[in-house]
């Protein structure tokens, strides 16, 4: 019976079997591969794109296209087929050449004889004591190579210095290490970093307890799925987990970029989310001390308010690492410089949705008191304030400072004040007094507008109710140009024209009541200005035997003549059909034996008027 399962174990290596365990009497050898429970990972022996060399390594058991995740012997490829992963002697996990020489080894202290190696669903390769206490001694996610997977930490203890980094391959073809490492640079806010070289070459800005500020774009594509925490032995690690079962990594690229990729279940590929350096302005430091950066501008360098560039050749010529300088002293460097008088306080110049600049320093000061706190230190040269990570302010240089066309936040830098934006605030008081302006002429015109409708409406009215009690009877008048012509015979100072409208309300709208008689010429009624002035209004009647030429005559004549026992003619009234004569009242005497009798006939012998009913 040992003997048949000795012989089927034999079968399962040759044939590359699905077993996701290794131990002293279960090794690999190449080309052979074990696969994590759930079938998520592999792990076996590969050789990188254009190169000859073999590698040990982990990658998703999906399609192989991408480069593995995690390689153990990156320094030291086996140069031929004849590798084996095994459990040591002394129960670590070694990989051996040919000649059974160690390439690589778990290198732990505290492992046991009975050690096993176990590759999980998440891509740990995790090295236990024993199969029966699976006490974890060593794991592939604790030494990782340029990939964060999910559940996947990366760390810096502030206190020992130890620290959990990614390192870039040093090309498509050699995943030995290249350039470039990332990892957490606590300081006062820890931020993520990538370095080249050691220097610092991309930087997602301080984290506020959800997000990177210096990465917006993360706040809607990553969600919850980040964390940063720190330990009580003041350890800080990063991780990154999602609630959806998606195979999301994150990997650095041998160009220094951060790119995530998920596997998309309906084109069965892997595809990119997001990356970090998205533009020359994502570079650290590209506009040097004193310098922001735009990607949306050209050029897409310039200085801070208040600072002028260190070289001008330089900057013109699209070189602006040498950064920029002060231009006008501080209020509290001008006092320790010269000794005199300090003169006016510096103030604060406000730039929007800001990448904040490095070297930042924290504190739990609320939102009011920042200004206050930064305008009473003199070495204080910028402040901001977000809610996650309270006041940060700076007291070196600003560097690797980027304006962002949405989210980050508001970054206040401190000039002097002859720098102050006066010009900007006088041109913001005009304006707000031109817009304040237009508003209150906008309204009048409108409340105008309204008044002249319902005036006219009014009036609309008015003559719809005179034309009902003119009748559909009444004959058209002829032309008004030729009323025009006649009227123009009377000097308009002598012979003030009438308002139709006010003569209607005069006389209540030409009421029964207020009709005082009857003539050839038309109906005549009493009538009450506004001024308190009494009134007779004679009105041309359509059936009235005068025409137009007597109408014209009297107006002329009458408005002519001064006699005792004449009645004034106070004015007429021409609109549209109306034709009307305006005396005055005679309360005294019956006006209509003013205007029909014998005063009638006395005037026509002074005036020569035909017929005693044309006045």
């Amino acid at each position: 019976m040992s003997v048949l399962l000795v012989l089927l174990y034999c079968f399962c290596l040759d044939s590359g079997s699905a077993i996701d365990t290794i131990t002293s009497f279960q090794p690999i050898k190449d080309p052979n591969y074990i696969i994590s429970n759930g079938s998520a990972f592999k792990l076996g022996f590969f050789s990188p794109v254009n190169s000859t060399n073999r590698y040990l390594g982990i990658w998703f058991n999906k399609k192989s296209v991408l480069p593995a995740q995690w390689v153990a012997n990156r320094d030291k490829p086996l140069n031929d087929s004849s590798g084996v992963l095994t459990i040591s002697e002394d129960g670590n996990l070694v990989l051996l050449n040919g000649q059974k020489m160690i390439l690589w080894s778990s290198n732990v202290t505290n492992s046991s004889p009975n050690s096993s190696a176990l590759l999980k669903d998440s891509g740990n390769l995790v090295l236990r004591e024993s199969t029966t206490t699976g006490t974890t001694v060593w794991e592939s996610f604790k030494n990782p190579s340029d990939t964060l997977l999910q559940t996947m930490k990366f760390s810096t203890n502030v206190r020992t210095g130890e620290k959990v980094q990614f390192t870039s391959w040093k090309s498509h073809s050699d995943p030995s290490i290249g350039s470039f490492s990332c990892g957490i640079q606590p300081q006062s806010l820890p931020q993520i970093f990538i370095w080249k070289d050691g220097s610092p070459h991309w930087r997602s800005g301080p984290w506020n307890t959800r997000i990177f500020i210096g990465t917006p774009e993360t706040d809607t594509v990553f969600h919850d799925g980040f964390s940063l925490v720190e330990d009580e032995d003041g350890t800080y690690s990063f991780s990154c987990s999602y609630v959806t079962d998606s195979l999301f990594h994150y990997v650095l690229t041998t160009e220094g970029d951060i790119v995530e990729r998920y596997w998309d279940n309906e084109k069965e590929d892997w595809g990119n989310v997001w990356n970090a350096v998205q533009s020359e302005c994502d570079v650290y430091g590209t506009c040097g001390e004193f310098g922001s950066c735009n990607p949306q501008s050209s050029p897409i360098c310039s200085c801070l308010p208040g600072f002028e560039p260190k070289s001008t050749e330089e900057w013109s010529s699209g070189n602006w690492t040498s950064g920029c300088v002060r231009r006008t002293p501080l209020q509290c460097e001008r006092v320790n410089s010269t000794g005199g008088e300090a003169g006016k306080m510096d103030g604060f110049l406000k730039l929007k949705m800001m990448k904040v600049p490095d070297l930042t320093d924290s504190s739990p000061a609320h939102e009011d008191y920042c200004r206050q706190q930064c305008l009473e230190n003199c070495s204080c040269i910028a402040y901001a304030y977000d809610i996650g990570t309270g006041c940060m302010s700076w007291t070196r240089s600003l560097i690797d400072t980027q304006k962002f066309s949405s989210g980050g936040v508001d970054l206040y830098i401190r000039v002097a004040y002859s720098e102050l934006d006066t010009k900007g605030d006088v041109i913001k008081i005009v304006r707000i007094t031109v817009i304040i302006g237009t508003v209150f002429i906008s309204i009048c015109i409108f409340i105008l507008w309204r008044w002249m409708a319902k005036h006219k409406a009014r009036r609309n009215k008015a003559n719809g109710i005179l034309s009902f009690n003119r009748g559909e009877a009444h004959k058209q008048f002829p032309s008004e140009n030729m009323l025009g012509d006649n009227l123009n015979q009377v000097e308009v100072q002598e012979l003030p024209l009438f308002d139709f409208e006010k003569l209607a309300s005069a006389t209540n709208n030409f009421h029964q009541s207020n009709k005082l008689g009857q003539g050839g010429f038309g109906p005549v009624y009493k009538g009450k200005l506004l001024d308190g002035q009494e009134i007779a209004v004679k009105r041309l009647s359509k059936t009235s035997g005068q025409g137009l030429e007597e109408f014209m005559n009297e107006v002329v004549v009458i408005s002519k003549l001064q006699h005792r026992n004449l009645v004034k003619l106070l004015g007429c009234c021409v609109e549209g059909e109306e034709r009307m004569l305006i005396y005055e009242y005679m309360p005294n005497k019956s006006l209509d034996a003013f205007l029909f009798g014998m005063e009638i006939v006395e005037c026509r012998q002074h005036c020569s008027i035909n017929r005693p009913d044309d006045i």
